[in-house]
């Protein structure tokens, strides 16, 4: 059975990278879907605006982390590494932060619960993502 070292500060390094260029995707989606349902008169309840939002967050993730490969090989290919990244990674990123945002701003988005809600999304698929790379060498970028 193979053990993980779980010191090795290049792969910390590179992982983080991998997990910041996630949240950034994923926040987009997040972020804009909760703050539309915040700007308009809906019905929907928090529950489910914040599934849009997971769902949102996902998409623009692939879209972007497509459009950064894009730079270095074919399009297909390109969206075919996106869409293979680890949606567990990206889900758990995902929950962590709607979470956060329930917890402590009961679902509205405001400027103090964001750094919060980076935070947590940034922190919880980190270790697995460094883990996931030490593993198999799989990473985004």
């Amino acid at each position: 059975m193979n053990s993980i070292v779980w010191n090795c500060i290049k792969t910390w390094k590179e992982s983080a990278y991998n997990t910041l260029w996630c949240l950034i995707g994923c926040s987009i989606g997040d972020f804009g879907t909760i703050f539309y349902f915040q700007s308009i008169e809906h019905s929907l309840s928090i529950y489910l605006v914040m599934v849009l939002a997971i769902i949102n967050g996902l998409i623009t993730s692939v879209i972007l982390e497509t459009f950064i490969l894009a730079k270095k090989m074919k399009f297909k290919d390109a969206l075919k590494t996106a869409l293979g990244m680890s949606f567990i990674s990206m889900i758990a990123m995902e929950i962590s932060m709607n979470l956060t945002d329930l917890i402590f701003a009961k679902g509205m988005i405001t400027w103090w619960v964001i750094p919060i809600m980076l935070a947590a999304g940034f922190l919880t698929p980190w270790p697995y993502n460094y883990w996931r790379l030490k593993k198999y060498g799989i990473a985004c970028h």
